[in-house]
């Protein structure tokens, strides 16, 4: 009998972390030896491997404890990848060959598959003097445009793209340009963006105070507090960008704030690092560990939830030695300081089980009661190391415990702390889970409310047929399994029908017990009213979050679709995504408008290769290159439809082979998955070198990648398979979607092509694949 309670569990191990020879035969025959093999790797650092093996082991079964996704994918695999998810980089210098250093760090690191941060404060603001060469700087956000083209072209460990984090403080001088970047819909695509808001400045919003704008010393301007935070709220209220991080509240509450001072996070923002700082992240998954589900009588259990958390915090720690690490200060820095960030996923899975509508006060006390047994139970898990193993290298008592975080701690932890010293500097962090969650069997993600009840996947077969399958949430299903059809109970919410302010409450009830931070998206109704929409963040900064995300539909992140259940008393059975919501309601209510009822294309392998295909070979002559390109774009009929299904690039020039191998290789690989894959064209055509373009046929080109995106694209439509330049598919019947309450379709997943983007936790994150951005 299989373990995988839904077939998208079983899909998404199989695409993503079913360890596989390279030709795709299955090493891993099914999901338990998944489990055996990461168990192996993470034992094989103990003294006594065979002592820990099947503890390890028992953790992992039925889906309790979840490694993230690097080390599920990874672990035992000999593989050169990093098991680490987040990296923030060093900081980057104020001179030009710093700079591109610091780019390069960049790229090796995601070439790994580590998503990164970094914070552009440190670079001279726009129009400033550069020293030495008679020239005004083009300011932070010119280079960020550089990091943004080359996160483009690198594609992750695990099929997986780079994902960046951008922070800049609230008193650079560039914060305004900083603020709308992203107002553009084709700029910055590759980076989540966060300002970086000081307590001074929250206290000079509050009082309407004038507030400085400097660099260097040096004041530029100054404008009024209130103006440049209204500013803030106008811009995330209208592209759901940049977030808002709390940084002095982040240092303050700091276990390490003695030896590190932080102004970056990962790109979901659940770990704020230092400089060259790393972090690995699993979950505990609350939805396996509640008995008598839907009873009076349900309940938690303490002990198995102790006797979990203090195996998941050994595992991890044995990650710090097991990785490999893109570099050698952040393979340094992680052996300094030992950070792991354990958090939960099925939290309103678990609430749900437990009778508790989430998002009400006494769902915020059962959560504050469940995170601080977590706490509890990894602090101590830590000091027991500590005694067996050491504590980590900078670890100094005194100041450890004066951090803001520990001093809420309790005293029997305190005391266990300063006698024997404690292993990791911090333990507890709440990520991104989206498509572990899926893994596990459609568990709620993270600590978000269930996102909808149920809703519909048609998967492409490899003939061209399609089949259709339900996915439903794990406490709905659950509910059907013990209740048949009787009606789903009035606590069930999910994010389509939950205030804004009940998601604050639950993000700060989890932050308490904390000492990293949260990955959680705030759902607003497309019709908040932007005063209403300002009270989210001021309230997120009031009850003591260490920062603030919200998703509001808006036109440039697309997302204009609804998705919610009428009620939540119906029958569940007719409960799937598409059904119209009335936006507004008494209390906060209406649809989110994320990407819903289209034609969902999966596909589990790549489409088969016949002996003969119909293509066509163009030659690209860039400007001052001596020798001419060739591409060959090679199509399959599926459905009737001629798609393109391979590419070829060639050249005598040696200089291109390495990389024209690469995107031959990358370019066919998309190709051959199926769905829409305009997405390709799109991409290459928004390169650009800084070194320059050229102008080619009265048209001037960025980069010599998107002249050959611009070949490609002129080939799609030759065959019918594009409408036209700049135009999406024309008539594939695998992107066929179905627009709710008058809309358009939003963004396409740049994995499977296809359009069911939701944001959960702060990232874009595919319904279709579970592709996400951030990782």
């Amino acid at each position: 009998m299989s373990a995988f309670s839904a077939p998208i569990a079983e899909q998404i191990w199989d695409m993503k972390y079913r360890f596989k020879e390279a030709d795709g035969t299955p090493i891993d025959v099914t999901v338990e030896d998944t489990w055996r093999r990461i168990a192996n790797a993470l034992a094989a650092v103990e003294d006594d491997p065979a002592a820990w093996e099947g503890k390890f082991y028992d953790a992992l079964a039925d889906f309790k404890y979840l490694p993230a996704g690097r080390i599920t994918a990874g672990a035992g695999t000999a593989r050169s990848v990093t098991l680490f998810n987040c990296f923030v980089m060093g900081t980057v210098p104020d001179s030009m060959g710093g700079i591109f250093d610091m780019l390069k760090e960049a790229a090796l690191t995601m070439q790994q598959g580590g998503g990164i941060g970094y914070d552009f404060s440190t670079i001279r603001p726009k129009g400033a003097s550069v020293h030495g060469v008679a020239a005004d700087a083009s300011g932070p956000l010119s280079f960020m445009d550089v990091w943004d083209a080359m996160c483009r072209t690198i594609m992750s460990a695990g099929s997986r793209r780079g994902a960046m984090m951008a922070t800049m403080r609230c008193d650079h001088p560039d914060i305004e340009d900083f603020i709308t970047a992203k107002s553009d819909p084709a700029r910055l695509r590759m980076f989540n963006m966060s300002v970086l808001v000081t307590d001074p400045f929250m206290e000079a919003v509050k009082s309407d105070g004038s507030w400085d704008l400097v660099f260097g010393g040096k004041v530029f301007r100054t404008v009024q507090a209130r103006d440049l935070w209204n500013k803030i709220m106008q811009s995330t209220y209208d592209y759901a960008e940049p977030g808002v991080i709390f940084i002095d509240r982040i240092n303050q509450m700091n276990n390490l704030n003695y030896c590190e001072t932080i102004a970056a996070t990962n790109p979901c923002g659940e770990q704020p690092l230092p400089p060259y700082g790393a972090c690995l992240l699993g979950s505990i998954n609350l939805a396996k560990l509640v008995s008598d589900p839907f009873a009076d009588t349900a309940a938690l259990g303490e002990a198995a939830l102790t006797e979990l958390v203090a195996t998941a915090v050994r595992m991890m720690d044995n990650v710090v030695d097991a990785s490999r690490f893109p570099l050698e200060a952040q393979a340094q820095e992680a052996q300094a300081k030992r950070r792991i960030g354990l958090g939960v996923t099925g939290l309103a899975d678990a609430l749900l089980m437990m009778g508790l509508r989430y998002g009400s006060e006494e769902a915020a006390a059962q959560t504050d009661k469940w995170m601080h047994q977590i706490a509890r139970a990894a602090y101590l898990a830590s000091v027991d190391l500590a005694k067996e193993k050491g504590a980590f290298p900078l670890f100094d008592a005194e100041k450890f415990l004066a951090s803001g975080a520990m001093e809420g701690m309790d005293a029997d932890v305190r005391d266990a702390i300063a006698e024997h010293g404690i292993r990791n500097a911090l333990l507890t962090s709440i990520a991104p889970t989206g498509t572990i969650s899926l893994y596990a069997g459609n568990v709620s993600s993270g600590i978000e409310p269930v996102f909808a009840y149920a809703y519909t996947r048609k998967v492409l077969q490899k003939d061209g047929s399609r089949t259709e399958e339900e996915v439903v949430d794990y406490a709905v299903q659950l509910w059907r399994d013990l209740n048949g059809d009787a009606p789903l109970p009035d606590y069930f919410v999910n994010a389509q029908t939950l205030a804004p302010l009940d998601h604050v409450r639950m993000q700060a009830a989890a932050q308490k017990w904390i000492d990293s931070s949260i990955s959680k998206t705030i759902n607003c109704p497309e019709d908040i009213s932007f005063d209403d929409f300002k009270e989210v963040y001021m309230a997120a900064w009031d009850q003591g979050c260490k920062g603030c995300t919200t998703y509001r539909p808006n036109d440039v992140t697309g997302s204009v679709l609804s998705v919610s259940e009428d009620k939540p008393s119906e029958d569940s059975s007719s409960l799937h995504l598409g059904q119209k919501t009335p936006a507004g309601g008494s209390d906060g209510e209406g649809g989110t408008a994320f990407p819903t009822e289209g034609e969902v294309v999966y596909m589990s392998e790549p489409l088969d290769r016949p002996q003969e295909l119909e293509g066509a070979t163009y030659k690209l002559k860039w400007p001052d290159s001596e020798h001419a390109i060739y591409i060959t774009v090679n199509d399959l009929i599926v459905g009737g439809h001629r798609r393109p299904f391979e590419v070829f690039i060639n050249s005598k020039n040696m200089e291109h082979f390495a990389w024209t191998v690469a995107l031959t290789r990358m370019i066919s690989a998309v190709f051959r998955r199926g769905g829409d894959v305009s997405f390709v064209v799109e991409e290459l055509k928004a390169v650009f070198d800084p070194r320059g373009g050229a102008w080619m046929q009265g048209k001037y080109v960025p980069s010599i990648l998107a002249a050959i995106g611009g070949v490609i694209e002129k080939h799609m439509i030759a065959t019918g398979f594009l409408a036209g330049e700049g135009m999406g598919l024309k008539g594939d019947p695998q992107a066929d979607v179905v627009a709710i309450n008058g809309g358009g379709r939003g963004k396409a997943c740049s994995s499977c092509g296809q359009y069911e983007l939701q944001m959960v936790e702060g990232c874009m994150t595919c319904r279709s694949c579970g592709y996400s951005k951030c990782g």
